[in-house]
């Protein structure tokens, strides 16, 4: 379905499609080096522009990228002199780009240092769209999207001819997503905003952990943290200790040996945690002094850990295998998927309608042994519909029958899975896919990317829509797990008010209203972090049987590693999605899917961290 005609724009919003070209990946550290903005009219046109080069006086970044070096940007105008006519076409606009966070947080940062705000309240990503739609693409950059939309593409990385072609993408893009019945995914940007607080990047120290700072003087491998202001700039103060062997952290924590701190009459949050927890207190010339005599430390020794389930042994029970494990002494039960042939059912995309929550429960865990993917929404990509009891009254079933999917019957599953049986009315052609993963299954992730997205997402639709209750607001969480399954510290806590770790090496993004995502560059994690747990916790009373199904994708640069569904909540209200982890020198993923009745704060406690106020 990629045959889409000229639509009406929903007119609940004021488009304006905007791309940036930036010195670096953080907003905070970098710059604008170039913007444009289009806004549209009704029919998708434009109907006004804005583009300009921005000349930030500072190193340009990755020339190699978009091809502005100090020289083409030095007669451009700064951000503060652009400020007033960028903020006049985005007012009141809804912000459209290609992974609008990124766009959407270095805007913001330069309304800031201008003196003023963005005057956006909403912005919709196109690459959360195109998921929404599951268009059969292999990847999601601008050029195969464009590629895919027949839109021709003169000059990547310039902010002007992306924004250009953004704009046709999202024009056709929207006319599906109407055609589809499906409510495109804006964010209101004003609601929970997260927090980019300045930081010390954290960076990986070789030595373990010695303890609290005693009259001997500071040993390589101590946490250090710093609070308030310093005479020497923090990052200056941080990268020195950094070079003696310290391992500087943002966050108090039962583990921080020593805290640096001017003036603990002051009684941040970090003085407060520290006393409480006896931590020593000293000022910045005490570390000066220290720092000339920091004593050797013991090296680290990496371990790495598996949790292979045991043939009869419920997932919740793991056991522990260490890495020197010799190979007979590994179970040989284990649940990679590697060298198995296609399942019967490999490649597709089956959308189940009516029934209730345990038919759909047994139903999607049907589907998903034998190979095809259960979808949430009616997308694009739905190749069949299984239809239960009251399906045939679902307000979807006209469209179904407009695309002419094949329909399935519950016997219909029963036979391919008792007897290999493909019925004669499902179309014969599959799609390529990566492989659907069932609850407690192990992929090796490819080792040529380091580079991947966990992509989280439930069913578009406003669950209030037709219930009358208000929308689940549900928030995704992740963790930085060492030997212990425990976070080293709270900064080892990524969730929506601390979205960065380790510089950008995990981020997490919110996409849409149904939309999250959990960014990791797995080269660039310290070796001491063994696995990353990737959770979902539902806000206020609602659990996990009113949002029903949760869709998790691992996708890399070019390709998917590896999906999976998890619909078996009923009254919980957390729920552990996915493990990322090493073993052997390779990531692996697993569908893990347990949930957990208590809320967030419960969870995060099981995984050691003591969130602290920030100062």
């Amino acid at each position: 379905m990629t045959d889409t005609h000229t639509t009406t724009l929903p007119r609940d919003h004021r488009w304006v499609v905007v791309d940036v070209e930036t010195s670096g990946l953080r907003p905070n550290a970098h710059r604008v080096l170039s913007v444009a903005a289009l806004a549209l009219s009704a029919d998708g046109t434009v109907e006004r522009e804005f583009s300009t080069l921005v000349n930030p006086d500072c190193d340009p970044g990755p020339v190699h990228v978009h091809n502005l070096t100090r020289e083409r940007l030095a007669g451009a105008p700064r951000f503060e002199d652009i400020s007033r006519d960028l903020a006049d076409i985005l007012d009141g606009g809804t912000l459209v780009a290609h992974n609008a966070t990124f766009d959407y947080g270095f805007l913001d940062a330069e309304f800031r240092r201008a003196g003023t705000s963005l005057p956006v309240q909403h912005r919709l990503c196109t690459m959360a769209l195109s998921r929404r739609l599951e268009l059969d693409v292999p990847n999601f950059r601008l050029a195969t999207l464009a590629q895919h939309w027949k839109v021709q593409q003169l000059q990547e990385h310039d902010a002007y001819d992306d924004a250009r072609v953004l704009s046709e993408v999202f024009r056709h893009s929207a006319a599906l997503a109407d055609s589809l019945q499906l409510p495109l995914p804006v964010v209101n940007c004003r609601g929970r905003r997260a927090a980019y607080p300045d930081s010390v990047p954290r960076v990986a120290c070789d030595w373990q952990n010695p303890g609290r700072l005693t009259d001997a003087g500071l040993v390589q491998g101590m946490k250090v943290v710093v609070s308030g202001s310093t005479t020497t700039p923090r990052l200056t103060l941080a990268s020195r200790m950094t070079v003696a062997g310290l391992d500087v952290m943002n966050q108090v924590s039962r583990q921080t040996s020593v805290l640096v701190c001017n003036d603990p009459i002051v009684q941040t949050g970090k003085v407060r945690k520290a006393m409480a927890l006896d931590i020593p207190i000293i000022d910045e010339p005490q570390l000066e002094e220290l720092l000339a005599r920091v004593r050797p430390g013991v090296p680290k020794v990496a371990t790495v850990i598996d949790v292979v389930p045991q043939p009869g042994m419920p997932l919740e029970t793991p056991i522990v295998i260490e890495q020197s494990a010799a190979p007979a002494e590994i179970p040989a039960r284990t649940w990679a998927l590697a060298g198995q042939k296609p399942k019967l059912w490999s490649g597709r995309r089956v959308l189940l309608l009516g029934g209730n929550h345990l038919d759909g429960v047994l139903m999607r865990s049907r589907i998903t042994q034998l190979g095809a993917r259960p979808a949430l929404n009616f997308t694009a990509a739905v190749t069949d519909v299984l239809v239960l009891d009251g399906g045939h009254d679902d307000k979807r079933m006209p469209r179904v029958t407009a695309r002419q999917l094949p329909l399935l019957s519950q016997e219909d599953v029963d036979a391919a899975l008792d007897r290999g049986v493909v019925p004669p009315h499902m179309r014969l052609e599959a799609q390529l896919s990566a492989p659907v993963l069932s609850r407690g299954e192990v992929i090796d992730l490819p080792a040529k990317n380091s580079s991947w997205a966990v992509n989280v997402a439930w069913k578009a639709e406003a669950v209030g829509d037709e219930s009358g209750m208000d929308p689940i607001d549900v928030d995704v969480v992740a963790f930085l797990l060492g030997p212990d399954d425990k976070v080293d510290t709270d900064d080892d806590f990524v969730f929506y008010n601390n979205p960065l770790v380790d510089d950008g090496v995990v981020e997490l993004t919110v996409d849409g209203p149904s939309e999250q995502c959990v960014r990791l560059d797995l080269a660039g994690l310290p070796e001491d972090c063994h696995r990353i747990a990737i959770a979902a916790a539902i806000d206020g009373d609602r659990t996990f049987g009113d949002l029903g199904a949760v869709s998790v994708s691992v996708d890399g640069d070019d390709t998917t590693a590896a999906t999976f569904v998890l619909d078996a909540g009923t009254t919980e209200r957390t729920m552990v999605l996915t493990e990322i982890y090493r073993r052997a020198g390779k990531w692996r993923v697993r569908a893990v899917g347990q949930g957990y009745d208590d809320d967030l704060a419960a969870l995060v406690l099981r995984y050691g961290v003591e969130v602290a106020e920030e100062d």
